[in-house]
Order: C-alpha cells, then sequence, then structure tokens
C-alpha cells in the first residue's frame, strides 16, 4: 500500500523526522487559507498523488503570494498529471498539500529499501537530489551510496558516518544532523513495516539542518494488520477500480496492454503463462492469480473483471489443480459462464488432481467458445490463434 506524501509526514512527525510545515486541502479557498496560516512569505503548491516525478509533470510549483497560491492552486487541483510513474492516461489530482517554502543550500537523495540479495534493509543517498534517480543510477552510477543494515543490529553510529562521508558532508555539526535524521528515518521504516521509504529531495538549510522537503511511502499489505492508523490512511481513488474490485473477492488483478485474459491460480504460473504467451507471439491484457480456492463465483467475477478491458480477444485459463480438484474447477468454469456473459474464446488447461475428469466435463460441456488445450504450450498457442482470429 502506498500513501500521500502528506500522510507520510504525519508518520515522520511522530518519530521527529523533519519537515517543513503543510496542510493539506482539497479546494482552492482551502488552499489559500492554509497559505495565510502558514504565514509564508513563500510557498509550495504541491499535487498529491501515488506517483513520483510530479514537479517535473507541472504538479509542484512555488509561489510567492497569496495571489499566486490561489493561481496554482486553479491550475493544479483537478488537473490530470502524468509523470514517468504513472500511465498515458496520468492520475486526476483531488488534493493538494500547502508547504513552507525553505532555505535551501543543498539537495540530497535518501532512501530506506529493502535489498532482496542481501536479505536486509538498504539504505541508499545520494549528492543528486532532485532528480530521477533512476537517471543518476544509469548514467553515474558512482554517485550511488549504498549503505546494508543488518536488523540483529539496527542502525549504528557507523552507518550514519559511512552515509555522512559518502555524501560528502563535513562539517562534525551537519554530520551529527545527518545522522541522527537517518537514524530517526531508519525507525520508522523498521517500526511501520514499510517497503519503502524515499525523500526526494532532502534538503541541508542555511543552518545546517536537514528536512524531507518530499516523502514518499509503501508498506507490506500483510502486515497491515499490525498498523490500522496506517492502514486507515488508503486512498482507494488513487488505486485501479478493477484491482480493489478484484481484491475483494480474494483476486490478485494487475491490468496490462495486451490482448490475452490471463486466469492462473499461483503467483509463479502467471509469470510462466505470461511468459509462454509472448513466446508464442501473443501479448497478454492481464495478470490475474485466483488462487488456490477457485470456484464459480470468483472465476465468474474473474471473467467480468477480465472483459471490462475492451482490447481482451481471448482467455486463457491456466490451472493446476492440487488442493483445489481440476474437476471441481471445470465445473466451476463451466456455470462461471452461465453466471457471465463470455464472448470471447476461452482456452482452458487444466493439470494435477483429477485433470483427465475435468477435460471429460469440459469437452462434454457443448460451449461453442469453449477450447480445451492439452498442455501449456497447446493452451498458449491456440489463445493466440483465437486472439488472432484463426
Amino acid at each position: 500500500m502506498n500513501i500521500h506524501e502528506y500522510q507520510a509526514k504525519q508518520i515522520f512527525a511522530k518519530y521527529g523526522v523533519p519537515t517543513p510545515k503543510g496542510i493539506m486541502v482539497e479546494s482552492v479557498p482551502a488552499a489559500v487559507k492554509a497559505a495565510e496560516e502558514l504565514g509564508g512569505p513563500v510557498w509550495v503548491v504541491k499535487a498529491q498523488i501515488h506517483a513520483g516525478g510530479r514537479g517535473l509533470g507541472g504538479g509542484v510549483k512555488l509561489a510567492k503570494s497569496i495571489e499566486e497560491v490561489r493561481t496554482l492552486s486553479e491550475e493544479i487541483l483537478g488537473m490530470t498529471l502524468v509523470t514517468h510513474q504513472t500511465d498515458a492516461a496520468g492520475k486526476l489530482v483531488q488534493k493538494l498539500y500547502i508547504e513552507d517554502g525553505a532555505d535551501i543550500k543543498a539537495e540530497y537523495y535518501l532512501s530506506v529499501v529493502l535489498d532482496r540479495k542481501l536479505e536486509m534493509p538498504l539504505i541508499v543517498a545520494s549528492t543528486e537530489g532532485g532528480m530521477n534517480i533512476e537517471d543518476v543510477a544509469e548514467n553515474t552510477p558512482e554517485k550511488i551510496i549504498k549503505v546494508p543494515v543488518d536488523p540483529a543490529i539496527g542502525f549504528q553510529g557507523f552507518h550514519g558516518r559511512e552515509l555522512a562521508f559518502g555524501l560528502g558532508i563535513t562539517d562534525k555539526t551537519e554530520q551529527k544532523n545527518i545522522i541522527n535524521f537517518a537514524k530517526k528515518l531508519f525507525k520508522v521504516y523498521t517500526e511501520n513495516d514499510a517497503e519503502m521509504i524515499e525523500i526526494n529531495p532532502l534538503i541541508r538549510t542555511g543552518e545546517g539542518t536537514f528536512l524531507a522537503l518530499d516523502g514518499k511511502m509503501g508498506f507490506d499489505n500483510s502486515a497491515l494488520g499490525r498498523h490500522p492508523d496506517i492502514e486507515a490512511m488508503r486512498d482507494l481513488s488513487e488505486e485501479d477500480a478493477d484491482e480493489v474490485e478484484a481484491a475483494k473477492y480474494g483476486l490478485s488483478y494487475v491490468a496490462l496492454d495486451g490482448e490475452i485474459g490471463c486466469m492462473v491460480n499461483g503467483a509463479g504460473l502467471a509469470m510462466g503463462t505470461m511468459d509462454t504467451i509472448n513466446h508464442m507471439g501473443g501479448t497478454p491484457a492481464n495478470f490475474l492469480d485466483v488462487g488456490g480456492s477457485a470456484n464459480a463465483e470468483t472465476v465468474a467475477k474473474g471473467f467480468e473483471i477480465i472483459l471490462k478491458n475492451p482490447n481482451v480477444k481471448a482467455i486463457f485459463v491456466n490451472i493446476f489443480g492440487g488442493i483445489v480438484r481440476c474437476d471441481r474447477i471445470a465445473n466451476g468454469i463451466i456455470e462461471a459462464t452461465k453466471i457471465t456473459d463470455v464472448n470471447v474464446p476461452v482456452i482452458v488447461r487444466l493439470d494435477g488432481t483429477n485433470a483427465p475428469e475435468a477435460s471429460e466435463i469440459l469437452n462434454k460441456a457443448n460451449i461453442s467458445n469453449l477450447i480445451v488445450g492439452t498442455d501449456l504450450a497447446d493452451g498458449a498457442a491456440k489463445a493466440v490463434a483465437a486472439a488472432k482470429g484463426n
């Protein structure tokens, strides 16, 4: 789960991570009132969407007067913001964050992420703050500093000193300040089961203090039960409506841009199915994992969600029966076609427990647009052919 910048900064504040003062608003009059409360003389008007690159997309602008706050708020609120982290359709800006302007002497990048290879959290930093860190990593990788932190010992002074030296911070007071900042940020990461914290830019002021000028956080969904306060921050308007609906039925769904709908049980099998479709010359329209308890209702809902995509020309159902028997899944598929109007070819490949019985059930179903695949390659090939009208 991701949250907005203003929400991330609320969490930062609980741990003493310094940020500029700011107020979240949802209307232009509220934006003007917030600027007056903050006092100025300079404010930053920020679009609040679940994506980075807002500044480059025109969603973060500096205002030097109350009237300019009003004008910029009118421009940004309600705009469709397209950044390198959104799709071509962009995201509608429904919230603004009005923030105090800051005395910026230097900009840095700072994040805490999980390094899966090292199996421990990794502090990532760079002197190239305010830029796309992906571009920095690609063009000047030597400017990326990585400090792994073993969770068995937690953040220690030597981690902070490695970070400060890597960023070229030589002043003793500033070193102390950046070390304390990083220590608090790492505590935010660990105590809230975060998957990622990113600050871009982290700024150094003229007084030698450090402020999180931006803030981005993502969380481990499986751990949200331990953090009801964070789960309450979820903004469904920022999430894909089909993905939200799918989750209600225990389905994992991600929309893609192909023409073959995929319905599979198990994330690994889903990835392999999509790879096979690509290998056969087709393109997957989605990732849809029905999990290990597929039944007529979940399969019907899966068909319904997949068919909301007008680009879908065929559906490939690739199920490995283990705990759930293949014959039960076959009957579920047949019942699902009665519940949902499936108007494209459906290619079904079932393997595992009671697979022969399942094939017999499907073959006897006498459903005109139902095609049985003998194995993964055969099913994928038939799905590609059906999508192409062959």
